[in-house]
């Protein structure tokens, strides 16, 4: 029946998923209780199908890459898809290593498929790992973060098809942090694999949009330029947060997470604990000497946080999971509980060396311990960010939250 035939009908179901919309102050975004639907890229197999007919294929994913509830590695395989091997970021295909552990390649047992890490000492895909394929296709959903590492992933691996004459398809998926544009824009020093390029801390856009920006702006190394195709979304609403189906990464369990991300994952770089070896990662943070005890964790050894920050020792701070964050959401990241913080505990070895890499420049970690406002501190990004905002524009698929 080929690609078209009756398995095609079969899983050929619209992927309905859920946005979650939230409040927010400004007028031109009143509260809405409601809910939309979106089709995801990968539901769109009209559109991508085609593409990879009598063609050998590498798919970049994990267990975000899911068609309804289906893994997208499934469902291509029952489609005759002629897949060769799978590429697993950081986490792995499964998703199940902690942030910064080592990502070994190995054999999905499911289905036999060689899975190669694309983390650690091979980010990017080597010619020899593209050797035996024709087109490498993304499918990772991603919380708009610059230093959420897939990103990161999905560059590297445009660029390794760039160089390699391969075809790269990206299947777009909501952005749950793509109402706003917040937080200051990498600088050059700063640039790593929590950062490639220079963009705001929240950037606004989807990862197909990304792809477009970073391949036509020659962001990518020797601004080589990759074949690419974005299978777009479908009922795409950019002014809402998209309520995840799965976890995005194993700490980041639900949508408080992912809504306190941005703000949350500047501490990775201080010596607070962000709440993993907890049920609530991401969404408290704390020290053991922190002076208000009114709130406290311990943090425990988990499958998911085998060595968390201050392992079994009881931690006082902040708990977020029921702050007005949510419930009337400003479109910007929180410093003050990072300049709270930093007053409270009062400790020259508050931030570490990776504090930087995370905030993108210099600047924020003086600018917090100083007596500038966390406006003024604002202003500082401003002339950065409208520069962005303007190279942004140019790659928008969907209509703009402005």
């Amino acid at each position: 029946m080929g690609l078209y035939g009756k398995n095609t009908k079969m899983i050929g179901f619209t992927c309905l998923l859920f946005l979650l919309f939230i409040q927010f102050k400004a007028q031109q975004n009143p509260a809405i209780k409601e809910f939309s639907t979106v089709v995801c890229g990968n539901s769109r197999f009209d559109k991508y199908l085609p593409l990879l007919k009598n063609k050998k294929v590498a798919v970049i994913t994990n267990v975000t890459g899911l068609v309804g509830a289906t893994s997208i590695i499934d469902t291509l395989l029952t489609l005759k898809v002629n897949i060769k091997k799978i590429f697993g970021p950081e986490h792995g295909f499964r998703a199940d290593t902690d942030a910064g552990e080592k990502v070994n390649s190995n054999t999905d047992v499911k289905t036999n498929l060689p899975i190669i890490s694309l983390y650690g000492s091979n980010k990017k895909p080597t010619k020899e790992q593209l050797a035996d394929v024709d087109v490498v296709l993304y499918d990772i959903q991603d919380i708009g973060v610059r230093f959420y590492t897939y990103i990161s992933t999905m560059c590297y691996a445009m660029e390794a098809c760039a160089e390699n004459k391969k075809e790269f398809i990206v299947l777009d998926r909501p952005n749950p942090n793509g109402f706003y544009i917040d937080g200051p824009v990498m600088k050059d020093e700063y640039k790593s694999f929590l950062g490639l390029h220079n963009v705001p801390l929240v950037y606004g856009m989807t990862c197909g949009e990304y792809a477009q920006m970073a391949n036509s702006e020659g962001w990518l190394k020797n601004k080589i330029k990759c074949k690419l195709t974005v299978i777009t979304l479908s009922n795409y609403k950019r002014n809402c947060s998209y309520q995840l189906p799965v976890r995005p990464s194993p700490n980041i369990p639900n949508m408080e997470a992912v809504l306190l991300y941005p703000s949350l994952g500047l501490f990775e770089g201080t010596i607070l604990s962000l709440g993993r070896g907890t049920e609530y990662p991401f969404q408290v943070i704390g020290h053991p000497e922190y002076t208000d005890t009114t709130f406290s964790f311990i943090p425990r050894e988990t499958p998911l946080s085998k060595t968390p920050k201050y392992l079994n020792q009881r931690c006082y701070g902040l708990d977020l999971r029921s702050n007005s964050y949510f419930r009337d959401h400003p479109r910007r990241i929180n410093l003050n509980w990072l300049r709270l913080t930093v007053k409270v505990l009062n400790r020259e070895d508050f931030f570490d060396k990776n504090f930087n890499y995370h905030a993108g420049n210099s600047e924020l970690q003086t600018q917090i311990t100083s007596r500038m406002t966390i406006d003024e501190i604002r202003k500082s990004w401003q002339p950065d960010t409208d520069r962005f905002k303007k190279i942004r524009k140019k790659y928008l698929l969907y209509p703009d939250f402005d």
